[in-house]
């Protein structure tokens, strides 16, 4: 359910110009308003030219689709502010100084409607700074919502309201965001920074501190501030460089002005004169000219050097302070795989480095509950939503043991927060009954309740065993009559025991004297699934067991042949990437519900194959489909698969453009688009995924008949393939395509026109399909270039070009 029907954003900058977007990306209309520049002529320039930005970013791109910029309105705040009275929540994103904000508000507040929601993404100046003056009825409907960017990717709202915000305008935005935008709400106090600006900058600079001071290279520094202790591979100076550093001192200077006088933050500021030329010099990061890092500029045509900062007394020097940089080699960074503690305990450079600072950075965070949150909980989901963590501070804590923790912090001469003393040798969180319980400031464990609408297989899997399990699959019990089946391999790729898995669960759900009903195909991996099991397909080939390669793909269209006309619904729904046996086993699902956040397709033309598992199959079907309500809704007939008066090509050669490009939708709208029904359905919310799939499971049981199989299947055959192949020679000729390229079109223009024996006028069934579809997929497996790109996607993780 929609909410706001109107949305006011004022500021369009990076920042506003993404939470406009993504309020797009729900489909409600936005206003997009700024100032007027001196001296120009379309007086909404500003706004404007940040939704065509937006509309032409290439990497981390605001709109799911392109036709959602469509939904905003560009205006300014000279000409436009009338249209506030239409719009249901205003949110003001100008620039951090509290006079430009005041002035803001003042023309708000004219021309709002009353009971419209107000809030400010600050993230940095205080809820109670920023209502001094405001009216009595826009103070209680205004608060803060602190967007993170990119505002898209990044799932994190910090909420901050005050004594007198209405509950039930806190409660809407809540809504709104979590729903509607998929954010995860975490309530903040009103202290400075919030929760994660404040430990974030705390961690950073803490961060660097330890380089100076012990001159530890920053390859060093990143290398074992990152994957080893569950933090993103940009470590602490990549982070800066993508952040800005200009942004460093910003957020020192904001902090500094508010912080408590006997805030740790206070004793471990530096002002880093390096850092400050660096910004003169316009080297700011990724933005920039570089940052810590860049690519070398005299570097020969064609090749790229990464460089590094060394730090240096003598001061930045553009043209003497960078140095090639370096991958270290270090035990501690190895020890990652055993653990945190195992990283901070090991006896070498990076062990000692990542000890000192994070000692120091958990001990800052312990001592701030309650003060800028109410849990440990609150604090744990915040820095894992809003930077990515693996590990929330007090999770972390855990890991090393509170106690072991306490003696480290004494040792280093630091004083030990209260909250440690309090748990003494226990744990921030323990499982009770089948729940997971955290610790709280009074000293109790309190049950994590998670909100209406969110059902996780993490906390399933607490407090029950899974039905079934093989190597690669798990079958769990997910009440009301419905089994999940979750993929658990390497990457959830597709093998042998997840077909085993498939079987079992149609067997289980078949059995009379079992109260089950449907299946969801779901799991909480960050992808759905990669596809089939390359590494185990190339060991196949090396050693010629052809055979067994022809019987897993035999296996695999059997299994989901067997989904597809199974006597109950099956719901997939995937989430990050599903890409090839992950995209067929979608296309064989009777509903799709699909995590906004999917990235799919039918990559297999990438490692020198065709779609074998009946992809290639489906996705002609459903194109044929969208032809045949095409031509029923413009004769105004019914729907045919087939019509004396058109051919259809068209399905064909959009299924054959589709996977021969290997096409990914980059988003869960765009996947519908391309792959999927008008009828399948997009959960913005990834917590929230599992439950709309299993509602949607359950609404399908009334009344389900399975799909039955198709035996009116009408393709050209050689004529129609001739069609594909020239124009795939043209693509050659033109040097686009590679001579392989050639080979695998081949293969893919005869299994989507049905081979040499087929014809417009004689149909086809699904067998026919997947047979021709198996016998050119193991032509291809029998070829040596298949192996070379096989290869060389497992070494570089991209397809080979030759």
């Amino acid at each position: 359910m929609t909410i706001f029907k109107k949305v006011a954003v004022i500021g369009a900058g990076v920042m506003g110009s993404g939470i406009a977007a993504q309020i797009t990306n729900a489909g409600v209309p936005v206003l997009l308003l700024d100032i007027v520049p001196e001296g120009v002529e379309d007086r909404n320039v500003i706004a404007k030219g940040a939704v065509d930005k937006m509309v032409k970013a290439k990497n981390l791109e605001p709109f799911m689709v392109k036709r959602n910029a469509k939904l905003i309105e560009c205006g300014n705040l000279e000409d436009d502010l009338e249209k506030l009275a239409d719009c249901d929540w205003i949110v003001e994103v100008v620039l951090e100084d509290i006079n430009i904000k005041h002035a803001t508000y003042e023309k708000i507040a004219k021309y709002r409607k009353k009971g419209s929601i107000v809030s400010s993404n600050t993230s940095t100046i205080l809820l109670s700074k920023l209502t001094e003056g405001m009216d009595k009825d826009m103070l209680k409907n205004f608060m803060i919502t602190h967007f993170f960017n990119p505002v898209r990717y990044l799932p994190l709202l910090e909420i901050i309201s005050g004594d007198k915000t209405d509950k039930n305008a806190i409660k809407t935005v809540q809504d709104f965001c979590d729903i509607n935008l998929g954010k995860g709400v975490v309530h903040c106090n009103d202290t400075p920074g919030f929760i994660v600006n404040r430990i974030l900058t705390f961690w950073m600079q803490k961060a660097i501190n330890s380089v100076l001071n012990h001159n530890i290279p920053i390859e060093v520094a990143d290398a074992v501030m990152s994957k080893p202790i569950g933090v993103p591979k940009t470590g602490v100076f990549g982070l800066v460089d993508l952040v800005g550093v200009d942004l460093m001192p910003y957020l020192s200077k904001s902090l500094l002005s508010t912080l408590p006088e006997d805030d740790e933050y206070r004793n471990i500021y530096r002002n880093i004169s390096f850092v400050g030329e660096m910004i003169e010099a316009e080297y700011t990061g990724r933005k920039g000219k570089g940052g810590f890092y860049r690519l070398n500029p005299d570097a020969p045509k064609g090749s790229k050097e990464k460089q590094t900062v060394q730090f240096s007394e003598a001061g930045f020097d553009e043209n003497a302070t960078y140095r090639k940089s370096e991958k270290p080699s270090l035990t501690s960074v190895a020890n990652g795989k055993k653990g945190m503690k195992a990283v901070l305990e090991t006896d070498d450079i990076g062990g000692k480095y990542a000890k000192e600072v994070m000692i120091h950075t958990l001990a800052y965070a312990a001592s701030l509950v309650p003060q800028i949150a109410d849990t440990v909980y609150d604090v744990d989901r915040a820095m894992q939503m809003g930077c990515n963590w693996k590990f929330g501070p007090f999770e972390m804590i855990d890991q090393l043991g509170a106690d072991w923790l306490v003696k480290e912090i004494e040792a280093a001469g630091l004083t030990v927060p209260q909250l440690l003393k309090d748990i003494g040798e226990g744990t921030f969180y323990k499982v009770d009954n089948g729940q997971k319980h955290y610790f709280g400031t009074d000293g109790q464990y309190h049950a994590i309740e998670r909100g209406e609408g969110v059902i996780l297989l993490e906390d399933i899997k607490l407090k029950s065993k899974p039905l079934y399990k093989t190597a690669s699959a798990q079958l769990w019990n997910i009440d009301d009559g419905v089994i999940c089946l979750e993929f658990t391999g390497k990457m959830n790729a597709l093998d042998e025991p997840v077909f085993e898995t498939i079987d079992k669960a149609i067997k289980l759900i078949n059995d009379e004297s079992n109260d089950y009903k449907a299946l969801v195909v779901y799991n909480e991996g960050s992808h759905f699934s990669a596809g089939a099991n390359l590494g185990l397909a190339i060991f196949a080939m090396n050693i010629g067991l052809f055979p067994q390669i022809e019987e897993m793909v035999s296996g695999g269209q059997k299994a989901y042949m067997a989904l597809k006309h199974a006597p109950f619904p099956v719901v997939s729904a995937p989430s990050g990437f599903a890409f090839g046996g992950g995209c067929e086993i979608l296309l064989h699902s009777d509903h799709v519900q699909l995590h906004a956040e999917t990235y799919t397709g039918l990559v297999e033309v990438g490692v020198g194959l065709i779609p074998g598992w009946g992809g290639c199959k489906e996705l002609i079907l459903r194109y044929q489909e969208r032809e045949a309500a095409q031509y029923a809704k413009a004769t105004g007939g019914e729907k045919v698969w087939f019509s004396p008066d058109k051919t259809p090509m068209g399905a064909i050669r959009k299924a054959f453009e589709v996977i021969g490009t290997a096409t990914v939708a980059k988003s869960g709208p765009e996947a519908k688009d391309i792959y999927f029904r008008d009828s399948d359905a997009i959960t913005m919310n990834r917590n929230r995924l599992l439950f709309d799939a299993k509602q949607k499971a359950l609404e399908l049981v009334e009344g389900y008949e399975a799909p039955t199989k198709r035996d009116d299947i009408r393709l050209p055959g050689p004529s129609g393939k001739l069609a594909l192949e020239l124009a795939v020679s043209d693509m050659r000729k033109s040097g686009v395509a590679t001579p392989y390229d050639v080979t695998v079109s081949s293969s893919l223009a005869t299994v989507l026109t049905g081979g040499d024996k087929a014809d417009w006028t004689e149909p086809m069934n699904d067998d026919d399909l997947i047979k021709l579809e198996r016998a050119e997929f193991m032509k291809l497996v029998h070829n040596e270039g298949t192996m070379q790109r096989i290869e060389h996607m497992l070494a570089k993780g991209k397809p080979l070009r030759n």
